[in-house]
């Protein structure tokens, strides 16, 4: 989980409680699994006696940062970033302890609270006197965007980032005591700044340190985080905890070893254990089921973790209607996404299976092909077998009053939608 450590940090951490810092902008009213890392390393800190504090950028997510972005974000208003930072703060409620009652319990502090009343001229008297732009211009996010594909260029907005950033250090060490950032690689030019900006500032003998996490890639070398149809998102209203599940699920083994030692708590002899079970029969994919089981309950809860298995048993395992009918819609739309389906109208209601299968949706190439394979127990309704082939489809089928699954042989499935 190290990328770049200081030097002296780890004395510091063996020395003394340490208040440390991660900031995250609060572009979205969710986390998603590309922070993670951050946050894990929030949650060992804290186990581990320390105090950890997440910095909400309130101000600073209203400029955007240009490390490892091509082009200048768009910027949000008070109302949403307000809302944000909220959702944000019941999400990582999850991972550290924000009530304890001793002195390293968690906080959240938002840097517009002590930048929003800092003017133009008190800024760049205070705190742009301290850091030369030579300093400035050899960060290489900044070289990056001046020198990169970009077609806007680096605005004067972005390239004061990095001084905001260190402000929030200067601020937190003078008012908080905190003598560690924490972030991703990417951010080890912000928070040298802010190393600099308190050395330059307090004297030479102040000491803070910063300590980044690698940015985590997949095997094929492939950011982190990211999947086809976009992020995998903490909040279950943009992610459902089966679709989390499944993307955990559905690691390389090469990741799921890797995974497994970031994104859980799990020690390291239970890990060291699963990885040598795990090589012993790499196909009953020990680790994956592990890693899911634990990121699962972390982020959601045993019971979403309970749901998301037996929703997945619905594909590959024995399941009932009843399964089905447990399912919230989303779910339920989330395990048949990619299945072929037909929409036909209520009014085809009553009609024996035969028709409604055959002409109202075309599951089948003819009557005759149906009727074999009902004959020989080949097609299931809603996961029971059907009996007739010309019993009636009434609403009384319907699951979530609007779905029919239509099942032929033990793999193909066909959503038939109602409306």
């Amino acid at each position: 989980m190290l990328a770049q450590i200081m030097p002296g940090t780890e004395e510091l951490l063996q020395k003394e409680m340490v208040t440390a810092y991660l900031g995250t902008d609060p572009t979205a009213d969710s986390l998603h699994i590309g922070h993670l890392c951050g946050i894990m390393m929030l949650r060992h800190l804290q186990h581990c006696g320390h105090k950890p504090i997440i910095l909400v950028g309130g101000a600073t997510g209203m400029i955007g940062d240009p490390s490892g972005k091509s082009q200048e974000r768009n910027l949000l208003n008070n109302e949403t970033l307000y809302h944000n930072q909220e959702c944000i703060k019941n999400q990582v409620a999850k991972f550290l302890d924000f009530d304890s009652k001793e002195a390293n319990s968690a906080e959240m502090v938002n840097n517009y609270d002590w930048m929003k009343d800092f003017t133009f001229l008190d800024f760049a008297r205070e705190v742009g006197k301290h850091i030369t732009v030579n300093y400035m211009m050899a960060k290489e996010s900044v070289q990056q965007r001046l020198n990169g594909t970009a077609r806007d260029g680096l605005s004067f907005t972005e390239f004061t980032y990095q001084l905001l950033q260190g402000y929030d250090f200067l601020y937190l060490y003078k008012n908080k005591g905190v003598k560690l950032q924490l972030g991703g690689n990417d951010q080890w030019g912000n928070m040298t700044t802010g190393t600099e900006l308190i050395r330059r500032t307090l004297g030479n003998d102040v000491e803070t340190y910063a300590l980044t996490c690698p940015l985590i890639t997949k095997a094929d070398g492939k950011k982190f985080g990211k999947t086809e149809s976009g992020n995998i998102w903490l909040d279950r209203n943009r992610t459902t905890p089966y679709k989390f599940y499944q993307f955990w699920l559905n690691v390389s083994d090469d990741d799921a070893e890797k995974y497994i030692k970031i994104f859980t708590s799990l020690d390291k002899e239970t890990i060291d254990a699963l990885v040598e079970e795990h090589r012993q029969d790499p196909g009953r994919r020990v680790l994956q089921k592990r890693l899911a089981e634990e990121v699962t309950v972390l982020v959601h809860s045993r019971e979403d973790y309970d749901v998301a298995v037996e929703a997945s048993n619905i594909l590959f395992g024995k399941s009932t209607k009843d399964s089905l009918q447990k399912l919230d819609e989303q779910t339920f739309l989330d395990v048949f996404d990619g299945v072929p389906q037909f929409e036909i109208g209520k009014d085809q209601l009553g009609q024996p299976a035969v028709e409604v299968f055959t002409q109202a949706a075309a599951v089948f190439a003819s009557k005759g092909e149906m009727r074999k394979l009902v004959q020989g127990g080949g097609v299931s309704l809603n996961k029971e077998k059907l009996q007739q082939f010309d019993r009636a489809v009434t609403e009384e089928d319907l699951i979530g009053g609007k779905y029919l699954l239509v099942q032929r042989g033990k793999k193909n499935y066909y959503l038939v939608i109602v409306k």
